[in-house]
């Protein structure tokens, strides 16, 4: 709906908020739209009272082919890959960072055993392969880095690719550029959905607000893609949706609650990043939170959250962890332990876990200091849930509070082997993050999203090492793609412990993208047709790019054909023409098989 046309509806009683009043209003008035008697003073005086409202005679808008909602990997490959076909794009992004979890949630990406090999999209692979070419061209590695096929800038425990978050920023922003520079990629940083409007089973428009200057816009699109972290289009258009654990009785899973809880889900991370500086002492304030943290004591923790002890994901037993910042070693000797079964010194030294720069990687000078991303089970967030509830923002600063506790305990109280306490030369590195202003990362890492009810639901017992064995995961007809992470639940909103359960390497059925009635809206990241429990396994960054890849191919193969992701499904001939261009594009749809022969 047009301004022009907002204000022929009836007169506007608080037309504030945004800084373009006046301007419109004189615009308005030069083509004679506005009420003689219309004192354009008005918006500026409202202005000055109510600077958090909004004028939808202001309202932009703006049409397009397919509306993408969320800048993380996933939404960026949606954009990214249908603009490549030719499809005009949107794409909002609520931070000023693109990469959602492995930027602004400052996440390096979990990933699996054989992902230098195979196990993912082509353009995957081609990121990684980016990562490391930023860091030889722009970083002053060492000779024996640069040289390393598969260089590791933070030699951690975790991941083959533990980076710094800026470069895959760079790398995305490279990514986009080109299409933003013809046109055929519209990119609206820090803006966030607040209405859509629907008819019938089709999302027609979704409106979003600027962050900055609190504008709105209004988006017509004939497709959409909700890649946000959380799912946040799914509320606002009505589309079906589930949130938190399922009952057994509804999903047949071995390790289902007994009763369906839409506020039982997995915790949030608020991460943060440190270096060591010995000689200097940057403890933080007392955070006014730290008196409870430290009092707190739950299940299957003796010392609290605020401690060095932590139970092992697969046994819930005590695991005392080390801490000791920039020790002397190898980064080349730290592989990922993605089956989190080694026990050496350096593998439990929390140091070394998320590492994201090793400075023996650099020249000698050129960093200091290592730098530690701290995603440790001490800050997993649990106290509630963090959207569909009443103090879900409170839930979010609460998070950031525990994460600033769990740093003041590390520089004031932590034991340190020469059997003092305390490391207060560790500093917290906001810049490294993108400069929020508590130090820590911009947002806080989401494991779980709203999930669309799908025509199919990927449940336990397709994808379960127990239940499946030798078989292998169930391989669908339909699949879209691969990812293998161990489904891995941590304690929970609603008091669950750990729960691991081992994963057979698993395919993404096209029918968990597809939901159950809206036509032309596709979910692009956490937020497919997964069960509390399988969320665990499909979760991961890689997963995510995969899911927006092939989201991306899927617009542009339903504009191209006329027809509807779900009429594609079910269609044998369409469905094979898109499995088979998906395929040439380079998306690995099954897990190879090897014989002798």
């Amino acid at each position: 709906m047009s301004w022009i046309s907002c204000w022929r509806r009836g007169p506007i009683l608080e037309p504030a908020g945004c800084v373009k009043c006046l301007a419109v209003a004189s615009a308005i008035r030069r083509r004679r739209e506005l009420a003689s008697n219309w004192d354009t003073r008005q918006c500026i005086a409202v202005m000055s009272l109510m600077r958090k409202s909004w004028c939808h005679i202001c309202m932009h808008e703006i049409e397009t082919q397919l509306l993408v909602v969320g800048g993380g990997v996933g939404g960026v490959m949606a954009a990214v890959t249908a603009a490549r076909r030719g499809i005009r794009v949107t794409l909002t992004e609520t931070t000023d960072w693109l990469g959602g979890v492995l930027t602004a949630q400052g996440v390096p990406p979990d990933e699996h055993f054989w992902i230098e090999q195979f196990g993912s999209t082509a353009t995957y692979r081609d990121y990684r392969n980016s990562v490391r070419e930023y860091y030889r061209r722009h970083y002053p590695l060492t000779d024996a880095a640069s040289r390393r096929r598969a260089f590791n800038p933070g030699g951690a425990k975790v991941s083959d690719l533990c980076h710094e978050p800026r470069v895959t920023v760079a790398v995305l922003e490279n990514l986009v550029a080109p299409l933003r520079g013809s046109g055929q990629l519209r990119l609206l940083m820090e803006h966030e959905p607040v209405a859509a409007e629907t008819d019938g089973d089709r999302i027609t428009a979704v409106t979003v607000r600027s962050r900055r200057t609190g504008a709105s816009t209004t988006i017509s699109a004939e497709w959409v893609i909700d890649a946000s972290e959380t799912g946040e289009v799914l509320p606002l258009a009505g589309v079906e949706y589930v949130t938190g654990t399922e009952a057994r009785a509804e999903t047949g899973e071995p390790h289902a609650a007994e009763v369906a809880d839409p506020l039982n889900m997995q915790p949030v991370s608020v991460c943060f990043v440190l270096d060591h500086q010995p000689e200097e002492d940057h403890t933080i304030d007392r955070p006014e939170g730290y008196g409870l943290y430290k009092a707190d004591r739950t299940v299957d923790w003796p010392n609290g959250q605020l401690s060095l002890t932590a139970p092992h994901p697969k046994t819930r037993k005590p695991v005392q962890h080390q801490f000791w910042p920039n020790p002397d070693d190898d980064p080349t000797a730290i592989r990922p332990d993605y089956a989190d079964q080694r026990v050496g010194s350096m593998d439990r030294n929390l140091w070394t876990f998320r590492r994201i720069a090793a400075r023996a990687n650099f020249r000698p000078g050129a960093y200091p200091s290592d730098l530690t991303l701290v995603n440790w089970p001490q800050i997993d967030y649990w106290g509630g849930p963090v959207f569909d509830h009443p103090d879900a923002d409170a839930h979010v600063r609460a998070a950031r509070e525990l994460s600033r506790s769990f740093l003041y305990w590390l520089q004031t109280e932590a034991p340190r082997p020469d059997g003092g306490t305390g490391w207060p030369g560790l500093r917290l590195r906001g810049d490294v993050l993108g400069d929020a202003d508590d130090g820590l990362a911009k947002t806080p890492y989401i494991r779980e999203s709203r999930r669309i009810r799908a025509e199919h639901t990927i449940v336990e017992q397709e994808l379960s090492l127990a239940v499946r064995g030798a078989a292998g995961a169930v391989s669908y007809p339909d699949s879209v793609g691969v990812g293998m992470y161990r489904i891995d639940l941590h304690p929970s909103t609603g008091g669950d412990p750990y729960i691991d359960i081992g994963c057979c390497p698993f395919e993404l059925p096209l029918g968990a993208l597809v939901p159950i009635r809206v036509e032309n809206l596709l979910p692009g990241a956490k937020n497919i047709g997964t069960t509390h429990i399988t969320n665990g396994a499909y979760r991961m960054p890689l997963m995510e790019w995969n899911i927006g890849e092939v989201t991306g191919h899927l617009i542009a193969f339903c504009a191209q054909h006329k027809a509807t992701p779900r009429q594609v499904r079910a269609d044998e001939e369409l469905l094979a023409d898109f499995l088979r261009e998906i395929e040439e594009a380079g998306v690995e749809r099954h897990w190879p098989r090897i014989a002798g022969y």
